[in-house]
């Protein structure tokens, strides 16, 4: 049996980073490479496994137990985070790691350092796997994935373990919203779900932010500047008074627990015309909405005093709460709580400040909370993840499968 690690590093080899201005699917071609061959070793362990036009792996295996056992899935995203390099990634094995600084050795100077990042004395003694500082490492999630096809090469080589059906997702393009868009739930097959795609060990999300995208274009009118009294209007300054509207303490630097906030992401702009890329997050629905009001009337306040059409928004949702679709099927919680103990375990449940495809699966029916992958630091070069919490995390699946089995 491959060990977890050996997968782990093949898997993060290879560059898998989505593309959020891509309107294909997936986003990138080269994130086909890692789902291809996630299906061949699938199907080389014995498991029915399909790769479809959307990018979307798909297998099964069938039960081994007589009776109504509820099929349960597990789903991981193969891409890589937009925000750093996915490209050439050089993992450093840190073993018995005896809590100093780590230096990331691609970039001189640079260090994974405990004042910084305190969470890493929760490790002292393990092998951590870091990244050399040049990209990010891409647990988030090949993590995930390397427990779930763990689990899955287990389950094969001892066919005395019982369990129901068990379906197995892998997916492109989560890092962009668009993970599991053309997903088709009811051929996975499954009736509860988990995303392998939480951070650090024990953690247990079954609620998440209500998430919009706002996009701002401010119409100027650029004039001479020698001749621009009271005819010129900067689309900047414009852009810049139109954020000054929004509540600074409702910026994410300010915020965390159930807070939400508005976080302006990109600018692009000239005295012409510029633009204002925002995402608006917040746990509870109806603040969620009052905020998505807050910017159009931010709008309005622009537009009236600059004139029509200066300033105008299109704002989409993108993702709801999984918390009101989760919450009648407490029972899968309570599962993983217990799962999460059988393994020694102190599971942490809390809600996500971001959202994962779980959020969106649970709206398609298919009830999915997020259980951790290891993983710290995502999206960039401070990433890290210890290696025996990707065991637990494997483990975990497989006590999860046993307890739906009984």
């Amino acid at each position: 049996m491959e060990p977890i690690l050996d997968r782990f590093l093949r898997y993060v080899a290879i560059d898998t980073q989505s593309n959020e201005e891509s309107e294909s699917q997936p986003s990138e071609a080269k994130e086909l490479v890692l789902l291809k061959l996630l299906r061949d070793e699938l199907q080389a362990l014995g498991v029915e496994a399909t790769l479809d036009e959307y990018g979307y792996v798909m297998a099964t295996i069938p039960a081994n137990v007589e009776g109504p056992v509820p099929a349960v899935g597990f789903i991981a995203h193969v891409d890589t985070a937009p925000d750093a390099s996915g490209k050439d990634v050089k993992p450093q094995i840190i073993r018995n790691y005896d809590g100093g600084d780590i230096p990331l050795r691609g970039v001189p100077g640079l260090a994974l350092k405990p004042s910084e990042f305190p969470e890493m004395l929760h490790y002292i003694g393990q092998t951590l796997i870091t990244t050399d500082g040049t990209t990010l490492l891409g647990a988030d999630d090949k993590g995930g994935v390397a427990e779930i096809m763990d689990a899955v090469q287990y389950i094969v080589a001892h066919p005395e373990f019982n369990h129901g059906k068990i379906c197995i997702g892998f997916t492109p393009d989560e890092e962009i919203g668009r993970g599991v868009v053309k997903f088709d739930v009811s051929r996975f097959g499954a009736d509860y779900a988990y995303t392998m795609d939480g951070g650090e060990i024990g953690e247990l999300e079954c609620e998440n932010f209500n998430a919009a995208s706002a996009r701002i274009h401010i119409q100027g009118r650029n004039v001479h500047p020698g001749s621009a009294k009271n005819k010129m209007r900067n689309a900047i300054l414009i852009g810049q008074e139109f954020n000054a509207l929004l509540p600074v303490e409702q910026r994410p630097e300010y915020t965390e627990g159930y807070e939400g906030f508005f976080h302006l992401i990109s600018f692009t702009g000239a005295v012409e015309q510029a633009d204002f890329a925002y995402i608006i997050r917040d746990h509870d629905r109806a603040k969620f909405e009052r905020k998505k009001a807050q910017m159009q009337e931010c709008v309005d306040f622009i537009n009236a005093k600059y004139g029509p059409d200066t300033a105008t928004a299109v704002i989409k949702d993108s993702y709801y709460n999984m918390r009101e679709q989760v919450e009648p099927h407490y029972h899968i919680i309570e599962k993983a709580v217990k799962a999460m103990e059988m393994a020694g375990i102190q599971p942490k449940i809390q809600p996500i400040r971001g959202g994962t495809d779980g959020a969106n699966l649970s709206f398609k029916g298919l009830p999915c909370p997020n259980i951790f992958a290891g993983g710290l630091n995502f999206h960039g070069k401070m990433e890290f993840v210890p290696l025996e919490s990707m065991e637990k995390a494997s483990e975990v699946i497989l006590n999860l499968i046993s307890l739906f089995a009984r």
